[in-house]
């Protein structure tokens, strides 16, 4: 017998990542080989690379996905798919890992091995599979953030284990740890830093967009415009202005009012949004009851708009994330400082210890909201 979700079709996405995966690990290399950190190496596939039991390991949970692709959409059979695919993503940073190793063993104190094209992509389709799973089993939050939580503390426990301490990435990090926690710590400021200002802006201007029609449009179009201004461009026109004010025209400071004007539109169309989709027999019958027009908006409309507004910060800290890694440019520090240093130095791997932990930080903060937004949202009826 059958859950009221199992169905006979083959999960066609399931079949196109697992068909990807498989291109991108036969046709590319697993891992690259390099004499030094300067240049990017001799590819290596995947079965040379971790050997034959983790390379029969990984063939045989593929096939288990691929026999899963075809098998009714039964709960049983999707939570089957979430411990594989989630199996197969830490089996391949463990090779990776193991590969660097052995490598290390036999070659030069200057030689690097470095996650090759098919890593990436092998990695992102088991990953893109778990969330296809879970959305297919209409998965709640709490069951969403233990799939999430084990993977973080399994891929955690093979860092600290020294499972990964030989590859490229890694040694880069090993070398600027000091440098590496003081960026990541002013990244993190500088986004709270902007989020700040721009919620305590953003909100009043979306409330009065929503009250009033007449300041709807100037409001957004101004906000508009400011949207469309390329980041560097926005830095720049910055400096002369502040370094003329005394306020200094490169650090931190323009990059916080550049990210704080980014973040506007978004708050205010969505505090907009939010307030304006509440039911009107709902504020009625509020009124009715005897509630002044301050309580109708704190107790009632903005508790019914709140997810629809927290939707809108959502999209401004994962924005924000992004956009202070080009904040480095003007000298405010932040994860973009080893992107931009890697580039300089044509250093792939350094490049990489600034852009992967912004990703990692974006998709956390990302997933974060969605998760309180899909808990307001079910008490809200």
């Amino acid at each position: 017998m059958t859950t009221g979700i199992a169905t006979r079709a083959p999960n066609l996405v399931l079949l196109l990542l697992l068909a990807l995966g498989t291109m991108a690990l036969a046709a590319t290399g697993f891992v690259a080989h390099a004499p030094n950190r300067l240049v990017s190496g001799a590819p290596l596939p995947l079965w040379p690379a971790t050997g034959a039991v983790r390379g029969t390991i990984v063939c045989g949970i593929g096939l288990l996905l691929l026999g899963g692709s075809f098998a009714p959409s039964a709960r049983a059979t999707l939570l089957t798919t979430i411990v594989a695919a989630g199996a197969l993503l830490l089996l391949l940073l463990e090779g990776a890992g193991h590969a660097a190793a052995v490598l290390a063993a036999t070659s030069p104190r200057a030689a690097r091995t470095m996650l090759g094209p098919g890593f990436w992509v092998a990695e992102l389709c088991a990953a893109l599979a778990i969330l296809d799973a879970l959305q297919r089993l209409a998965a709640g939050p709490l069951l969403r953030i233990a799939v999430v939580a084990a993977v973080a503390v399994l891929v955690a426990a093979l860092a600290a284990g020294g499972r990964l301490d030989a590859l490229s990435i890694a040694r880069e990090y090993a070398a600027r740890r000091g440098a590496f926690l003081f960026e990541l710590t002013r990244h993190c400021e500088l986004v709270l830093g902007a989020l700040a200002p721009a919620l305590a802006l953003g909100m009043p201007l979306g409330a009065l967009a929503s009250r009033r029609a007449a300041a709807r449009g100037p409001i957004f179009a101004t906000l508009n415009i400011v949207q469309t201004i390329p980041s560097v461009a926005l830095f720049g026109l910055l400096l002369a202005p502040l370094a003329a004010l005394g306020l200094g025209g490169v650090g931190p400071v323009p990059a916080l009012i550049a990210l704080t004007l980014y973040s506007l539109l978004p708050i205010a169309r969505n505090t907009e949004a939010g307030l304006s989709g509440v039911d009107p027999a709902v504020t009625d019958a509020a009124a009715g009851m005897g509630m002044t027009r301050r309580q109708i908006f704190w107790r009632v409309e903005v508790p019914l708009g709140l997810p629809v507004f927290l939707a809108g910060v959502r999209i401004v800290t994962v924005q924000a994330i992004g956009l202070a890694t080009v904040a480095a440019l003007i000298g405010a520090g932040g994860l973009g400082t080893f992107v931009f240093q890697g580039i300089g130095q044509y250093a792939i791997d350094l490049v990489l210890l600034g852009a992967v932990p912004t990703i990692l930080l974006a998709l956390a903060a990302d997933f974060a909201l969605a998760m309180l937004i899909a808990c307001l949202r079910r008490r809200v009826p």
